[in-house]
C-alpha cells in the first residue's frame, strides 16, 4: 500500500495502542479481519469470548490523534509498515513495530545498512574503532544504525553524520536520551534520521531498550559489536540479529578487559572477526540471502482458517497453551512445537489469550503467562 488515509492511519494507532496488543498481536488481527477497524471492532467479543471479565476496547481516538498532532509539532512523520517509506528489512522481521515515528529523512532507509553498536563506558580505543568502521561504511554507500547511547553508539554516529545515519531511540522521537547527546540528537535529525516506535513524548523505560535493540537489528544486514560486557544489552541486539538472520561481527579485544569479553564470546560463538572496516564489506557483498523479500515466517505460514474453528476447538487449544506456557518467556516457534495443533489455530488461541489479558507479548516474539 502506497499510503494510508488519515482515518486508517488513526485505525492503526488506535489499535497498537491498546491494551496488550503487540507488534505480533496486532500483525494476526489485521491478518484475521481484513483491517485494523474491523479488528477494533472485534476486539469485545473476542475477549469476552477468551474468558476476559471486562470488556476490552479499543485505545481511544481522540487520544490516537493529539499523538499525531504532537508528532507534528515535534517535526516527527508517523509511517506504517504497510506504506512504501517504511524500512524494507524492518518489515521482513516478525514483531516489526507496526507504527514508527521519524524526525529527519526517511528516505535513508532505502539504502543498506549496518549497526555499530556496543558499551556505554567505551575505552578510548574502542570509540575510535567505532568511528573508523562507521567512516568506511559511510563511504561504501551503507547508512550507519546505532542507538544514540553513550560510548561506542554515539561515536559511530558522529563519524557518520555526513554520510548518513539513523538513531533508533527507547524513548519518544522528541525525548532526548542521554541528555549530553542534545546536540547530536539535532544534528542526526537534520541530516540523518531519528525514529521511534515510541509515542512524542514518552520517557524511556528500562523495558523499552530491548525492544529498540531489535529494531537496530532489524534495520540492518549486518551488526558490528565493538566492545560488550558479558551481560550488556549490546548482546541482546545480537541476538535479535541472529535470530533475524543478520550477520553478526564482532571486534575482538583484550581477555582481561571486562568491556571485551562479550565481544570476545561472540567470536567464540561463530560471529565473524573484525578488524576493520573492509572486513564487513568484503562479507556483506558475499552474502547470497538477501533482506529484501520478507521470509515466511510465523505469521506468513499461519494464515487465518477460512471455515472458522467452534468454540470447543478453541478453548481446547487455549487449555493446551496455558499448559505449554510459563512466566518465563517462551520463543512463538517452541510455543509450536509444542502444541499439537494447525499453526493457525494456535497462533489465534495464543491472540485470544492475550487480549482476554491471561497471556503476554514480549520482544523478540516471545510469550508468557502474565503475572498478576
Amino acid at each position: 500500500m502506497d499510503k494510508l488515509s488519515n482515518s486508517e492511519r488513526l485505525d492503526w494507532l488506535q489499535l497498537i495502542r491498546t491494551e496488550n496488543i503487540g507488534p505480533i498481536t496486532f500483525a494476526r488481527l489485521i491478518a484475521r479481519f481484513g483491517s485494523a477497524r474491523a479488528a477494533i471492532e472485534a476486539l469485545p467479543r473476542i475477549a469476552t469470548n477468551a474468558g476476559r471479565k471486562l470488556p476490552l476496547r479499543a485505545a481511544a481516538r481522540d487520544d490516537a490523534e493529539r499523538e499525531i498532532e504532537r508528532a507534528g509539532k515535534a517535526g516527527a512523520r508517523l509511517i506504517a509498515s504497510c506504506e512504501t517509506d517504511y524500512p524494507q528489512a524492518l518489515a521482513a522481521i516478525a514483531d516489526a513495530p507496526p507504527v514508527i515515528y521519524v524526525r529527519g529523512h526517511p528516505g535513508l532507509f532505502a539504502r543498506p545498512a549496518v549497526a555499530v553498536i556496543g558499551a556505554r563506558n567505551a575505552s578510548g580505543v574502542g570509540r575510535k574503532i567505532a568511528r573508523a568502521l562507521a567512516e568506511v561504511l559511510g563511504a561504501h554507500g551503507y547508512a550507519v544504525v546505532s542507538g544514540l547511547a553513550r560510548g561506542i553508539d554515539g561515536a559511530a554516529h558522529e563519524a557518520a553524520l555526513k554520510t548518513g545515519t539513523i538513531a533508533v531511540v527507547a524513548g519518544g522521537v522528541d525525548v532526548v536520551y542521554p541528555p549530553e547527546h542534545a546536540e547530536l540528537t539535532q544534528s542526526i535529525a537534520a541530516q540523518g534520521a531519528v525514529l521511534s516506535e515510541q509515542p512524542p513524548g514518552a520517557e524511556p523505560t528500562a523495558r523499552d531498550f530491548p525492544r529498540r535493540n531489535r529494531i537496530i537489528s532489524g534495520l540492518s544486514r549486518g551488526v558490528v559489536v565493538v566492545e560488550a560486557a558479558t551481560k550488556s544489552g549490546t548482546l541482546i541486539t545480537a541476538r535479535f540479529a541472529l535470530e533475524q538472520g543478520r550477520e553478526v561481527f564482532a571486534v575482538p579485544g583484550s581477555p582481561l578487559d571486562p568491556r571485551c569479553q562479550g565481544a570476545n564470546r561472540l567470536i567464540r560463538d561463530g560471529a565473524t572477526l573484525v578488524q576493520n572496516g573492509d572486513d564487513i564489506i568484503d562479507a556483506l557483498a558475499a552474502q547470497v540471502r538477501r533482506i529484501e523479500e520478507p521470509p515466511r515466517g510465523f505469521l506468513e505460514w499461519a494464515p487465518p482458517d477460512p471455515e472458522g474453528v467452534g468454540e470447543k476447538d478453541a478453548r481446547r487449544i487455549r487449555d493446551l497453551l496455558k499448559e505449554t506456557l510459563s512466566f518465563t518467556p517462551l520463543h512463538r516457534d517452541e510455543i509450536l512445537r509444542e502444541v499439537d495443533a494447525p499453526a493457525s489455530l494456535v497462533i489465534d488461541a495464543l491472540v485470544d489469550l492475550i487480549l482476554a489479558g491471561e497471556a503476554e507479548e514480549h520482544s523478540g516474539g516471545r510469550f508468557s503467562l502474565k503475572g498478576d
